[in-house]
């Protein structure tokens, strides 16, 4: 029973590498404005909604996979 928990704690661990991995991935394509000055960021306002709506959207499905891992048994090859 314990090594059952185990393997599908580091199922749930291996997951959460991926969202970093896909968060990390979206950092990186942001970038700074030309002027130091909060006027310059008034035109990336579009690209800063479309993030936050796209990290809303991975913390929801994250937060989802985690209350669905609560109920895995013995993971099987196929769920792997």
């Amino acid at each position: 029973m314990h090594e059952e928990k185990e393997t599908a704690h580091r199922l749930a661990a291996y997951s959460d590498a991926v969202f970093a991995v896909i968060v990390t991935v979206m950092v990186l394509e942001l970038r700074a404005p030309e002027q130091a000055a909060f006027s310059a960021l008034w035109p990336l306002w579009p690209t800063a909604i479309s993030y936050v709506v796209s990290y809303v959207f991975i913390a929801i499905v994250w937060i989802n996979h985690h209350h669905l891992m609560r109920f895995v048994g013995t993971p099987t090859l196929g769920l792997v």
